[in-house]
């Protein structure tokens, strides 16, 4: 493949919208299934296990794809990569749509969560080498809002059509199956990130060295890297609690009509879009740092709102706004940023892959046992929940007060000794042939 950079790389803005979308498509395919296995339920015969399980198995597969997405991406490139990976989402999603059963279902669900799994490290990281140091924090923040989007578009279909029983699930999968399509042909007219064709061609100076994944574990790498991993794995766990099973309160705990629930996220868009606007505004400034303060607060405190004042449409409304506005300013928006800025081009999409690779896998083993919590304590969980993600929300703080690291402007020192690449090392040959 011709990895050669364009003498005229496109518009920023438009890099941004066609590889930031897989934030669309991946809340889309989350909120997607946790309505549609609800919709299945009973044409597919699906017990509250298998849903869990099912619901796992999306958020595993998920994991899965990021952990091998971020580094086949920063191995190979981003576009052959997030090409791929659309082609996977585009296969997962018919294969939903086709499913009879349980076991059909669950290869659909897999295949789908491993695509959008994959996209999301890679596509990010096109996002940000694509920007000037002016856009780039705008630019990942949009990414978030596309995230917002993505969830208010599933809702909006699911409130058309969530009263159709199976023919509903088919129709939101379908949806994300057409955007998804769309995407990869469009992804196809892009060319290869500049920055990582030149770090591709510095793979015998240091810079290009680093490149090893164990250097995440090591110098000036650990600390944001471990930061963004506990603050991210608790924060994810309680919003993908949240948000997977939100189809399964309403209807189970709040008992609400599926097509009634779905309205819920339409009724909190304009906050979600807002906020999201917002924090592209502030995301590159030091203004970020109490906002992220204030943010907190709101996501930590929107899990408490139905336990305190029971589960029902305005609780469980009141709830998802103040969660999204703590979400824009301390969630996804700012783990991007802090992910993008915190480490080398060949290192970018490694690590923040595994940062959702485990933040991914923790959430998909809590799936497992959410229905059974659901039905023995809703309050209690939704309390632990408000707990997980104050946890993870101290540690981001934590992980990242004070200046503010730039990997795009800096080249940090290396952290350990690593040893020379070949093309280095006859380099050095040829410069001193006796040695020293």
């Amino acid at each position: 493949m011709n990895h050669r950079a364009p003498a005229r790389p496109p518009h920023a803005w438009r890099t941004g919208v066609v590889a930031g979308m897989a934030s669309y498509v991946d809340a889309a395919a989350i909120v997607s299934t946790g309505i549609a296995l609800v919709l299945y339920q009973e044409p597919l015969h699906l017990t509250g296990g298998r849903i869990g399980v099912l619901s796992g198995a999306l958020t595993a597969a998920i994991a899965t794809g990021a952990l091998l997405g971020g580094r086949l991406g920063d191995r190979f490139g981003r576009r052959r990569v997030f090409a791929a990976t659309m082609a996977t989402v585009v296969a997962g999603c018919a294969l939903t749509v086709l499913s009879t059963g349980f076991a059909p279902l669950l290869l659909g669900v897999l295949v789908l969560g491993l695509g959008s799994g994959a996209d999301l490290p890679v596509a990010l990281a096109m996002v940000a080498e694509s920007a000037t140091d002016r856009n780039r924090a705008a630019l990942i923040g949009f990414s978030n809002v596309l995230w917002g989007v993505g969830a208010a578009a599933a809702s909006t279909v699911a409130a058309v059509v969530g009263d159709r029983g199976r023919v509903g699930g088919q129709v939101l999968y379908g949806h994300v199956g057409a955007v998804a399509l769309v995407l990869l042909l469009a992804r196809l007219r892009l060319p290869e990130s500049p920055a990582w064709l030149a770090a591709r061609r510095e793979r015998a100076s240091p810079r290009a060295a680093a490149a090893s994944a164990r250097a995440l574990f090591t110098g000036p790498y650990l600390r944001p890297f471990a930061a963004l991993l506990g603050f991210y794995a608790l924060t994810n766990l309680a919003a993908n609690t949240s948000g997977q099973f939100g189809a399964y309160v309403a209807a189970d705990v709040a008992h609400l009509p599926v097509d009634v629930s779905a309205r819920l996220s339409l009724l909190v868009l304009p906050v979600t879009v807002a906020a999201g606007l917002w924090f592209m505004r502030i995301a590159g400034t030091p203004r970020r740092t109490g906002y992220f303060v204030f943010g907190a607060a709101c996501l930590a405190g929107g899990y408490l709102v139905p336990p305190l004042f029971g589960f029902s449409l305005a609780t469980l409304a009141l709830s998802m706004a103040v969660n999204a506005v703590g979400g824009a300013f301390a969630f996804e928006g700012i783990m991007k940023t802090w992910a993008q800025e915190s480490f080398p081009t060949l290192l970018r999409a490694t690590a923040q892959g595994a940062v959702i690779a485990v933040a991914r896998y923790l959430a998909a083993a809590f799936a497992l046992v959410t229905p059974a919590l659901l039905r023995f304590d809703p309050s209690l969980l939704y309390g632990g929940l408000a707990a997980v993600s104050a946890a993870g929300l101290a540690i981001g703080w934590y992980g990242f007060r004070g200046a503010r690291r730039d990997e795009f402007t800096t080249v940090p020192s290396l952290p350990v000794q690593l040893r020379p690449t070949r093309a280095a090392a006859e380099s050095q040959a040829r410069v001193s042939p006796l040695g020293s």
